[in-house]
C-alpha cells in the first residue's frame, strides 16, 4: 500500500524505492563489469550510487531520464573510488557466489579475466560502449572525455582485450 502525502508522510521516498527496486540489479551488474569482477565492490558502488541519488531524489526524479543520471553517478563513483583507493587490493579470480547458467562458462570467465586486466579507463569505455550500449557522445559525457578520445580509447582497449584473450578467442570463435 502506497502512502500518500495526506497520510502524514511524503510519497517521495516510495518513488525512490520503486526506482531503486527497478534499477538496483542493473547498477550492480554494470558495477561488476566496471570493477573487473569484484562482486563485493560492485555492490558497494551500487549502494553508494543509490545513496547519492536518494539525497537529491526530489530534483533527480524530475529529470527526463533519471536512469541515465544514475548510470553517470555510478561511473563517477567508480572512477572516484579508483582514484582514492590507497590499499593494495587487486582483482582476483574469485567471482560472485551466484551460480552462472551460461552455455559457455569458459568464455564468460575468460572475458571477465581479460576485462579485469585492462586499465580502468579502458575497461570503463568498453563497459559503457558495448555492455551498456551507450553512444560515443554519452560515454564521453559520462567519462568527461572528448568523443574522439572515447573512440580512440575504445579501439585501443579492444586491441588489448583481443591480445589478452589470445588463443582463447580463436577457440571460442570456432564454437
Amino acid at each position: 500500500m502506497k502512502r500518500t502525502p495526506s497520510s502524514g508522510t511524503s510519497a517521495q521516498p516510495l518513488d525512490f524505492r520503486d526506482f531503486a527496486a527497478a534499477r538496483g540489479c542493473h547498477l550492480v551488474r554494470t558495477a561488476f563489469l566496471l570493477t573487473g569482477g569484484d562482486a563485493h565492490l560492485a555492490e558497494d558502488l551500487a549502494q553508494e550510487t543509490l545513496a547519492r541519488l536518494f539525497a537529491r531524489w526530489r530534483k533527480i526524479s524530475r529529470l527526463d531520464n533519471p536512469t541515465a543520471y544514475a548510470q553517470t553517478v555510478l561511473v563517477n563513483t567508480f572512477l572516484t573510488h579508483r582514484r582514492r583507493r590507497s590499499s593494495g587490493e587487486h582483482v582476483t579470480s574469485t567471482f560472485s557466489e551466484q551460480p552462472v547458467h551460461d552455455t559457455e562458462p569458459e568464455l564468460r570467465l575468460a572475458l571477465l579475466k581479460a576485462l579485469g586486466e585492462l586499465p580502468v579507463q579502458d575497461r570503463t569505455v568498453l563497459v559503457l560502449r558495448y555492455w551498456e550500449d551507450r553512444s560515443v557522445e554519452e560515454t564521453a559525457a559520462m567519462m568527461r572525455l572528448s568523443a574522439s578520445g572515447v573512440r580512440s580509447r575504445a579501439a585501443r582497449a579492444l586491441v588489448k582485450l583481443r591480445t589478452a584473450l589470445g588463443e582463447e578467442l580463436e577457440q571460442f570463435a570456432e564454437l
